[in-house]
């Protein structure tokens, strides 16, 4: 059956460009569908929504026994979970740090006008590589508190974790699993040793925060530190360079949305949530039945990997009206851009804010310009999807 190689179909780069109609073709194959390699891939809203908030399914991978090291607080199951993000939030969010990512304004309108300042009629620019990749590493390595002339060396470990982090079926990981525990070693401990270095003398960033923990109940470990860390530093930016990116390519692809969103910037708020819902920059996660769950008449297996299509659900015609047109002023926009139940990104206020600046600050420039090339080269991976460079002629 065709259906059973869906999930093969949609992660093959081929589908890059345009994996929607592959998400429709799951659709119509039911809420739940068997996959040739004994996974499930579920593409319907509701069914999405549910699975994401029922405690029955695990993210925590050693339940398969796939590694033995303490994953972040990302891939681990509460109560371990809940405290982890709980301390990880401390220094960045409320209740404790209510303010850290409203400050935060200043900086990111300053970086972006920054970035944008050379951006005039007749050049052509990469949107990723000028833009939309500098805003949000600035933005992460000012939070947490990490020198920007060390940026070179994470990209490269971020680039080796995302490709380890990505769904490919009926593919040998060995090596890139390999190359992501090794990325991981090493930024891990980068981060602890900049964290020591701040301990008795603390800066107003993220890592001295940790490093500064009065309470010793509320201290991370060392590896704890170390996974927290590094899941910011790459949470914090291969997100939004995708949600950026994205947003640059659908405006330019609906240039009449672009003029009215120049006409009244008061809409972008509402535009950025419609481009988590149209092109999300995370467009599948994975999870694992702690027991048989029984979803629309099909039982996933305990143990076995359940993907649940984001980008999907999030075209759904059950639950959003006219699903595949772009509409920055669509009404109840509940998508599932950042995920959600207790693992919903917590990092969404500041990608927001973010994402809005950024488009802020290009629309002005983008008025006459046009794709170099449509689609643009993208990314290897399905799962954190968006261009891998985006040329634009202003």
């Amino acid at each position: 059956m065709d259906s059973e190689t869906l999930l093969a179909r949609i992660t093959d780069y081929a589908s890059r460009p345009n994996p929607y109609p592959l998400y429709a073709e799951l659709r119509e194959a039911g809420p739940v569908v068997r996959q040739a390699d004994g996974s499930y891939l579920v593409g319907t809203y509701h069914e999405i929504a549910a699975l994401l908030h029922d405690p029955r399914m695990s993210v925590d991978p050693r339940i398969r026994g796939e590694v033995t090291h303490k994953p972040p607080f990302l891939r681990l199951d509460d109560p371990e979970h809940h405290r982890l993000r709980t301390l990880a939030m401390r220094p960045f969010g409320p209740p404790h740090s209510p303010g850290r990512v409203d400050a935060m304004r200043g900086e990111i309108d300053r970086i972006t006008k920054e970035l944008a300042e050379p951006f005039e009629a007749g050049r052509q620019i990469d949107i990723v590589d000028d833009f939309a990749y500098p805003l949000p590493v600035a933005v992460i390595c000012h939070l947490l508190g990490v020198p920007r002339e060390d940026e070179p060396l994470f990209r490269a470990w971020s680039d080796a974790l995302v490709t380890a982090a990505d769904v490919r079926p009926e593919e040998d990981t060995t090596e890139t699993d390999k190359a992501g525990d090794q990325a991981r070693v090493e930024m891990g401990g980068y981060l602890v040793n900049l964290a020591e270095q701040r301990r008795g003398r603390p800066g107003d960033d993220m890592l001295s925060a940790f490093a500064n923990e009065p309470d010793p109940a509320l201290r991370l470990t060392q590896e704890e530190l170390a996974e927290t860390a590094v899941l910011l530093l790459i949470a914090g930016h291969e997100t939004t360079v995708n949600l950026i990116t994205n947003g640059v390519l659908t405006l330019l692809r609906h240039t009449e949305h672009l003029d009215r969103l120049r006409r009244d910037p008061d809409l972008l708020p509402r535009a950025v949530e419609e481009l988590l819902r149209y092109e999300p920059p995370v467009h599948m996660r994975e999870r694992i039945p702690r027991a048989e769950i029984d979803v629309a008449g099909t039982v996933l297996p305990e143990g076995t990997s359940v993907v649940l299509a984001l980008a999907s659900g999030n075209r759904d015609p059950q639950r959003f009206p006219d699903p595949d047109r772009f509409d920055p002023a669509r009404p109840d926009n509940e998508h599932l851009g950042f995920g959600g139940g207790i693992h919903l990104c917590y990092g969404g206020p500041l990608a927001r804010l973010e994402a809005q600046a950024a488009l802020g600050a290009l629309i002005p420039h983008l008025g006459t310009a046009r794709l170099v090339q449509d689609p643009p080269p993208y990314r290897q991976s399905a799962m954190l999807r968006g261009p891998r460079h985006l040329p634009v002629q202003l």
